[in-house]
């Protein structure tokens, strides 16, 4: 089964958090509520430099997803 490169999620539980699921490697949820990350993946202290550059990256592309979306709702 593919998926998309992100995923909107919600939980009720949480009614005022937004949730964007990276599914591409490095697989994360990011919510966007305050911009905390966890990571569905485990990665060397050599990898720490590679992965905050990807990180800031992916963060954009989430945030440009979310935008996205909301524009679609919209419409």
């Amino acid at each position: 089964m593919e998926f998309p490169k992100f995923l909107l999620g919600d939980n009720t539980d949480y009614p005022d958090d937004i949730f964007i699921i990276h599914t591409e490697f490095p697989r994360c949820i990011l919510n966007l509520k305050d911009d905390e990350i966890e990571w569905l993946e485990e990665f060397e202290v050599s990898e720490e430099k590679e992965l905050l550059e990807e990180s800031q990256n992916m963060l954009q592309q989430a945030t440009d997803f979310y935008d996205r979306e909301m524009e679609r709702y919209v419409e």
